[in-house]
């Protein structure tokens, strides 16, 4: 009887101990875990029963010693069920705050969806982060480095919603550095590509005043001439008045 005891418990705790490790490597399964507890505390209620019916038939000096024993392998098999559960624990929560964080960063990387001059668009973060720079660039004054910034948009994101504005402020920021030509280059793009355009009345302005800073009188009249007509009721249209106006 006392070597089936002591199999019986040498089972039990290479039972609890491989189990233990695996928790600890952060491997087993939710339920094989919840298997092995439940197999180990239903082993032991069943020692515990076994040891309480030999005590009350017997009250001999060897069975009580190893009967003491027994309670100290129940003891140490109780510790690796408490183990075994404060990791499982601990497992599903790491396993949460993963797929927690995991969920957060494929969010980043998804298109958002942005309302750029009245019409929403599907942005990819790294998009909206491209022009953004090249924006803050032009607002702090940086108007080269806003050029290549815009310019480099332009060619990366040929598709992109924030293409008329890339390429309107890609002329603001020529006409900002006194490079006329190239301003009215690229805003005539914006005219031609992007004509139902919020940006498409003003960089039509933007292309009379580089005309008048060359001193092409007749092409800044005929520009602002061209605007009032085709966008009558743009802000735009109104200064164009005022400038046609002066040029008279």
């Amino acid at each position: 009887m006392k070597s089936l005891f002591r199999a019986t418990l040498v089972a039990l705790v290479l039972s609890a101990t491989w189990h233990a490790s695996v928790a600890h490597a952060g491997l087993f399964d939710d339920d094989e875990a919840r298997r092995a507890i439940l197999d180990i505390r239903n082993k032991i209620d069943a020692i515990q029963r076994d040891l309480d019916n030999k005590a009350d038939k017997t009250s001999a000096l060897g069975l009580s010693d190893q009967n003491d024993q027994v309670k100290q392998e129940i003891a140490r098999l109780r510790g690796q069920v408490e183990v075994l559960t404060n990791e499982l624990a601990n497992t599903q929560q790491r396993q949460k705050d993963f797929y927690v964080d995991l969920d957060a960063r494929l969010r980043k990387l998804e298109p958002q969806q942005v309302t750029v001059d009245g019409k929403e668009v599907s942005v990819d973060p790294g998009e909206q982060k491209t022009y953004d720079a090249a924006l803050a660039q032009f607002k702090a004054g940086d108007y080269r480095g806003a050029s290549t910034g815009f310019a480099d948009f332009i060619r990366r994101y040929p598709q992109s919603g924030f293409l008329p504005s890339a390429q309107y402020w890609l002329g603001n920021a020529y006409y900002a550095q006194r490079d006329y030509r190239n301003a009215i280059s690229a805003q005539q793009v914006v005219v031609k590509n992007y004509p139902d355009s919020p940006k498409a009345a003003d960089a039509m302005l933007n292309i009379a005043s580089c005309y008048t800073e060359l001193k092409d009188k007749p092409s800044a009249k005929k520009t602002l001439e061209t605007l009032i007509a085709q966008y009558p009721a743009a802000p735009a249209a109104q200064t164009a008045k005022e400038r046609l106006a002066a040029l008279r």
